[in-house]
């Protein structure tokens, strides 16, 4: 047979002939898969380039995989940092290196890796080692190292106590020093110390600069303040200071966090329009918006933009991508079946299924791009969302019992197929070499407990506690959740003892749980013994505490008594959110209730300006 004869289908049911044969690969399940020759570049991804050490600046660190080459004597160093040892140890071991500039440069090179892995306190100690017993002079890059560790740290008073002791020594401070110590103000809340030392910039006749505006943002963002972020561009701009790709990236990512994938995208389309080069963080970020999004085919675009720029993507885009699928499938499920069936049934999309982030992830390794644990992760959990959610089949009222029994029964098939798919990447990744982590269990218990598969959960926690893994109160209240919503209180019962009388600490998530299985099993007096525990327990019950109850109250239609609960709900502090509207509106048994629950609903909205649905 000759190569014009070959028509095998691959999975998507497209002729083979269609494509070139480099557009034809195998993935991880032995399917045929393709993708398009002329959109992704084939060039391998992920190689380490090199060159020899050049110092360190804050505004213009090692970036793009970039890094310095160690010397023998600084990789000692490193070496015997990474021991863990303490600092008088690793002072001590200083001391008996030669002081040539060879070493100080060796030293700063050790630094910028440090960093690099966030090994805060051993740049301290270095530094300190510099300051305090050394024969060097300490310039200025040094107390900046020591301010940016000091600021990671959440040590602002060490860090303005390096700040002074800079000035004292008559060392001038550079753009990099005001950046960080901004920085450092702002990860710690302190915003109008933020704003003094950005003032005192002007004073010391420095330009409005890009580095210190960048700083400002960064450490807003990192320290909960995004809702400044847009006050403080506004002012970079009106200070003809030029954004640059680092200040629109993080701009991209601000909008991409907060679910406003069109802003992320206008700042984009600002950034081009302005001249300033995207590079692979800022599409990146920007097909992490469109992700969270479940925007496949946004992700996608900006993917391909992304390679038509001459860019390579790496683990990080290829993982934004995956998780667009992921997370496509779990808003999908959220939707009408019906609605989803006619959805996707009209097109052969990827879009939808967990195998839409699994032809990514064999892709990123067709194109020689190691996945790494996230990648992984994001794999697992695509497979383990793609089941049953609460509630799913409550929409299918509409349909005649027969369809409805058939779509119950392929479903249940389905599931159990992309369960074992999921167990099969988690077992791959411990091949590869990749050590599962707390997150990598987790999403797979999440998925057999999603099943009620109560044997092969109690079987993963095995295996945790096996690889050295200390449970902790999140996975003791996935087990807990579990057994309550299978009917298995003892068994409910009995972890709750275990977390009283070990290391863990039941929160209010805890209780929570225990109140709402009670509740809704109609367990009434076993849910207000709880929650008549919780002063004790010295936890203050939050909306979800309350809503359960009175859930618990609706589900009996005791609608006078939903109410008393609501009120003593409002006169401790805790005020409604949509799900306490819905609990309530179901506990009416009449209009005149309906439009009681109706009205109460309307006044606080207007009062209190909290989202509840009218």
């Amino acid at each position: 047979m000759n190569d014009s004869e070959w028509k095998a289908n691959d999975s998507s049911s497209v002729a083979l002939e269609k494509f070139k044969r480099d557009s034809v690969y195998i993935d991880r399940n032995g399917k045929l898969r393709n993708f398009n020759h002329k959109k992704v570049s084939r060039k391998k991804c992920n190689k380490l380039l090199k060159h020899e050490g050049r110092g360190w600046k804050y505004g213009s660190g090692f970036v793009d995989g970039i890094f310095p080459v160690l010397s023998p004597t600084a990789q000692e160093i490193l070496d015997f940092l990474e021991k863990g040892v303490e600092s008088e140890g690793i002072w001590s071991s200083l001391d008996k290196f030669p002081a040539t500039l060879d070493l100080w440069d060796d030293i700063f090179t050790v630094a910028v890796q440090l960093r690099m892995r966030k090994k805060w306190d051993s740049i301290i100690w270095i530094c300190r080692w510099i300051l305090l017993r050394s024969s060097y002079k300490p310039d200025v890059i040094c107390y900046n190292l020591l301010i940016d560790a000091f600021g990671q740290k959440l040590l602002y008073k060490e860090a303005e106590s390096t700040y002074l002791q800079l000035l004292e020594t008559r060392c001038i401070p550079t753009e990099d020093t005001y950046a960080l110590l901004i920085k450092a103000y702002c990860l710690s809340g302190l915003i109008e110390k933020a704003e003094a030392v950005f003032a005192e910039t002007r004073n010391y006749g420095l330009p409005s600069s890009a580095v210190v505006y960048n700083a400002y943002i960064n450490g807003l963002m990192k320290g909960g303040n995004s809702h400044k972020v847009e006050e403080i561009f506004q002012r970079m701009k009106r200070d003809a200071c030029k954004p640059t790709t680092e200040t629109y990236t993080m701009l991209i990512n601000l909008y991409g966090k907060a679910g406003k994938s069109f802003m992320a995208l206008k700042m984009f389309h600002e950034m081009t329009n302005q001249k300033c080069k995207p590079n692979i963080c800022t599409y990146t970020a920007l097909v992490n918006a469109f992700a969270r999004e479940g925007l496949c085919e946004k992700a996608e675009e900006v993917f391909e933009q992304m390679q038509e720029a001459g860019l390579e993507p790496d683990v990080y885009t290829y993982n934004a991508l995956m998780e667009a699928y992921r997370l496509f499938y779990a808003r999908g499920m959220n939707a009408s079946l019906i609605e989803k069936y006619q959805e996707f049934s009209s097109s052969n999309s990827r879009a939808g299924y967990p195998y839409g982030a699994a032809e990514i992830f064999s892709l990123m390794q067709h194109m020689g791009c190691e996945p790494d644990r996230a990648s992984y992760n994001i794999l697992v959990d695509a497979y383990g969302r793609a089941g049953f959610q609460d509630g799913n089949y409550l929409l299918l009222e509409n349909l005649d019992l027969g369809l409805y029994i058939r779509e119950i029964h392929i479903h249940c098939n389905q599931y159990a197929e992309n369960l074992s798919h999921a167990e099969a990447v988690f077992e791959d990744m411990k091949r590869v070499g990749i050590t599962p982590t707390m997150k990598s269990h987790m999403v797979l218990l999440s998925a057999y407990s999603k099943m009620g598969s109560v044997n092969k959960c109690e079987e993963i926690l095995n295996q945790m506690s096996k690889s050295g893994l200390k449970l902790d109160t999140y996975v003791l209240n996935s087990m807990l959740n579990l057994y309550g919503r299978l009917g298995q209180f003892a068994k409910m019962e009995e972890v709750l003892t275990v977390m009283e009388k070990g290391s863990y600490v039941a929160d209010i998530s805890t209780y929570n749980i225990l109140i709402n299985r009670y509740g809704q099993a109609g367990f009434i007096e076993r849910m207000e013994e709880f929650f008549q525990l919780l002063p004790g327990k010295g936890l203050k019950p939050d909306v979800v505490t309350w809503t359960s109850r009175i859930g618990a109250y609706s589900k009996k239609k005791l609608y006078l008594r939903c109410l008393e609960i609501f009120e003593e709900m409002i006169d401790s502090g805790c005020y409604p959110d949509g799900g306490t509207a819905k609990v309530l509106l179901a506990a009416c048994s009449n209009q005149d209730q309906t439009e009681q629950v109706t009205t109460v609903i309307r006044t606080m909205h207007k009062d209190m300006n909290t989202e509840l649905p009218v």
